[in-house]
């Protein structure tokens, strides 16, 4: 070889170890590329969320994307087994990730599990959408972070690995932040930021690949030296840099006078509600016909009452001249409805409680709660109708099932009963500055008398008491049922009119609870109408409380700022009533000036009737768009959901299935039969041994001996009593028979280690028993036990037949 030539040959052997090292720094770049540009777009969830509850699912479906994405880039595999895999990965990591509330110890996809999110692909951007923001991630909001994030991050990071061009990357990247801003809320999280960092990260990623490009190299290396081309790839790198902050720089200052002034609209302001309050009648209209009919019938029964807290229908804020009624005026206002969820009132301050409410003669629309509601769990057949037809006010305190309650309906209420204020506490706060409707139609002579009435009071809560203190002490008590004085329902601007301006208040708390918040309305204080039950003193702290007419009530609430709504009662005590000796002319009274005639009404609306197409109108959301991106990586297939079934699925399926069986049995003797057959089981699994045909009471012996539960010997006799008794056992022995089988169930649990409970869940000994194979094996297992025991020679059976010879 001449001299040139070896002088030239060190320098172009690096030439395959530079080349070969530049796809795995360009996997490094594009890997982190996309993972940077997913979190942006993510972080626009923030809002929707009230914090970072969404960040597992949205990280762990960006790992699970890009994994997928990377691992099929090493393989070279297709667009079939992409989807494959991603479809995959939303079933298996879907539980532990967006359910964890119906996973298997958070973790293993159960049944339910598999069909929240095979019905979430479709429902579950239909319900964030239709759900007031904070959404809660308890009600199966997480599919949407960890379904976007996971396509997005599989279709990005794919694109970015395969194609030279990165830029193509971008598009799904871009759509996802843009799909985050329109399932989010009008109030963005960071956009300067994320629109900042969104750019800086696209512009730097495509402008690094450009540079390693082979073809596209700054200087080629074949004229002048490596060092020098180093130097300008680095310069250009630094100019680039300075570029991008200075435009960043520039763009974040000049957003402060660029602002727009509206808010951005997105997908949550567009879909229309399928709830109007104005569709039903004022509760307050059914208030004497409750009195009149109901003295003595249970509408519905409260357990877990606290002493002093008051059962509330309905928190009533506008008035049209005709009635009183609950406005829903939009976020920000005094009663905005949403769809009921977890976590309602999460600010709530007082004494948290549970009540169990059931249903018995009581029928509406408007369902019975107190306090500040955190959640409501309806139980009984058509718990699911009613959860999906109730919506609930936080402002207003007030919820209404448009399927509407009947007789039957049950439903427990975790609520927080605000505290009790008094007037000293209440001296020094002044009015809440809440948004209230403007009342219509109101008798003008209430602007003059409210003033009077306050003419005394110096602080907002004097205010309030003068009011109240005027009704109840000027005014007579009567329902004008048979044998009271004639006192005439209704609260309208005529019947409030009768109410102030005759000789005589007469009315009840119908008409004293309108009047007043009407009075505190003409004054500016802010006041509602609330319609509900409470017990009588002599019954307050009872464990049960049964509402009736008798114990129906309406008050005013009127809003102090740090205390909230708090409750004033205007109307007269019942036994003050107008008779021969005590009925006097009103207090002060006004010389009767002639009024000129009220102006002429319209005639007010009547509640229509409730539509029977909400359910069509609430499905009606377009997201044919969605629907279509998410097919696109594949769909949902029967040997997807068969590599799912994995054993420990399939065994608690079965079990479960026994369970229900047993439990839904059509008589209830075998109900209390298959109890004990659920015990037996459970004490199978956990290690006891039970002889095949033994009784009830042998059986029992042997689970005590065994597992050391002596109370099982007890519960063994009343099976038997119930089972052979004269007549069949009722569903309440029933309830009680199975609450005592998983009370011993639950003991056998807490008493073993965390492995043998996993152990006794996936034994299938209890599943087997009986069965031919179990039979199988034990036939096995004797005959074995046989062999070891016998004698040489004959053997001879327990019966008289001849004996066997053994074969030698």
């Amino acid at each position: 070889m001449s001299a040139p030539a070896a002088a030239h040959a060190p320098a172009a052997a690096p030439a395959p170890a530079e080349t070969a090292a530049i796809p795995m720094r360009r996997w490094i770049l594009d890997i982190a590329a996309t993972a940077l540009l997913l979190g942006v777009a993510a972080a626009g969830f923030w809002p929707s969320f009230a914090g970072p509850g969404y960040l597992g699912a949205a990280i762990g479906g960006s790992v699970l994307g890009i994994g997928i994405a990377v691992v099929a880039a090493w393989r070279r595999w297709g667009i079939l087994i992409i989807a494959g895999l991603t479809v995959l990965a939303y079933f298996v990591f879907g539980g532990a990730l967006a359910l964890p509330h119906t996973a298997i110890i958070g973790v293993i996809p159960s049944l339910e599990t598999l069909q929240q999110l095979a019905i979430g692909v479709v429902t579950s951007w239909k319900q964030m959408l239709t759900t007031v923001a904070p959404v809660s991630g308890a009600d199966g909001h997480l599919i949407v972070p960890f379904l976007l994030l996971l396509v997005a991050a599989v279709v990005t990071a794919s694109l970015a690995l395969r194609l030279t061009q990165p830029a193509w990357a971008l598009i799904p990247a871009g759509a996802l932040l843009a799909a985050v801003i329109a399932l989010g809320t009008p109030e963005p999280a960071v956009p300067i930021v994320q629109g900042a960092l969104f750019a800086v990260v696209s512009i730097a990623w495509l402008a690094v690949r450009q540079i390693w490009m082979p073809q596209n190299a700054a200087v080629s290396v074949s004229e002048v030296d490596p060092a020098r081309a180093n130097q300008m790839r680095i310069r250009r790198l630094i100019s680039g840099a300075v570029v991008l902050a200075v435009a960043v720089g520039a763009g974040a200052a000049t957003s402060a006078f660029t602002a727009p002034t509206e808010v951005r609209h997105v997908l949550r302001d567009t879909i229309i509600p399928p709830f109007d309050v104005r569709d039903y009648p004022s509760a307050l209209q059914s208030f004497r016909g409750h009195v009149r009919d109901d003295a003595e019938n249970t509408l519905f029964t409260v357990r877990g009452l606290p002493e002093g807290a008051r059962i509330r229908l309905a928190a009533m804020d506008e008035f049209d001249g005709q009635v009183i009624n609950v406005t829903d005026g939009g976020p920000g206002s005094s009663s905005a409805f949403t769809p009921i969820r977890s976590n309602m009132s999460p600010d709530a301050e007082g004494l948290p409680v549970s009540l169990q409410i059931d249903i018995d003669k009581y029928s509406g629309v408007w369902v019975p709660q107190a306090g500040l509601v955190s959640e409501l769990r309806f139980a009984g057949d058509d718990d699911d109708a009613l959860r999906r037809s109730t919506y609930y006010s936080t402002g207003s305190g007030t919820a209404v099932a448009t399927q509407g309650l009947r007789k039957g309906d049950s439903y427990t209420v975790q609520t927080t009963v605000p505290a009790e204020h008094s007037d000293e506490q209440l001296a020094d706060a002044e009015f809440g500055s809440v948004r209230l409707p403007k009342h219509e139609n109101v008798p003008e002579d209430l602007s003059t008398l409210a003033g009077e009435i306050i003419s005394e009071a110096e602080t907002p809560v004097e205010q309030v008491q003068a009011l109240a203190t005027y009704l109840s002490e000027e005014g007579f008590f009567s329902h004008g049922l048979e044998g009271e004085v004639i006192s005439r329902a209704g609260h309208t601007s005529e019947r409030i009119t009768t109410l102030i301006s005759g000789d005589q208040m007469i009315g009840d708390d119908e008409q004293y609870a309108v009047a007043m918040a009407l009075l505190a309305g003409e004054l500016g204080i802010p006041a509602r109408v609330v319609m509900g039950f409470y017990p009588e003193e002599k019954d307050a702290g009872a464990a049960a409380f049964s509402a009736n007419g008798e114990n129906l009530h309406a008050w005013v609430e009127v809003n102090f700022d740090g205390f909230g709504w708090v409750p004033f009662d205007p109307t007269p005590p019942e036994d003050q009533v107008p008779n021969d000796q005590n009925t006097k002319p009103r207090a002060d009274p006004k010389p009767q000036v002639l009024q000129p005639p009220p102006p002429p009404q319209e005639p007010v609306d009547l509640p229509p009737t409730l539509p029977d197409d909400r359910e069509s109108e609430d499905e009606s959301l377009n997201i044919a768009g969605i629907i279509a991106a998410i097919l696109a990586i594949g769909g949902i297939s029967l040997g997807i959901i068969a590599l799912l079934a994995s054993p420990f699925i399939i065994i608690g399926a079965w079990k479960a299935s026994r369970r229900r069986a047993r439990r839904t049995a059509d008589r209830t003797a075998d109900r209390i039969a298959g109890g004990w057959d659920e015990l037996t089981d459970r004490a199978v699994d956990y290690g006891a041994r039970i002889t095949p045909g033994a009784t009830r009471g042998e059986e029992a012996v042997l689970v005590a001996d065994s597992l050391a539960v002596p109370t099982v010997t007890t519960l063994a006799d009343r099976a038997d009593a119930d089972v052979f008794g004269p007549n069949d056992p009722s569903p309440e022995d029933v309830e009680t028979f199975w609450k005592e089988v998983d009370d011993i169930v639950v003991g056998l649990g807490s008493e073993a280690g965390f492995w043998k409970r996993m152990k006794a869940r996936l034994s299938l000994r209890s599943v087997l028993g009986g069965s031919a194979l179990s039979s199988g094996f034990q036939s096995l297992r004797d005959a074995a036990t046989a062999r070891v025991r016998r004698e040489p020679g004959t053997i001879k059976n327990s019966t008289n037949e001849a004996p066997e010879s053994e074969t030698p």
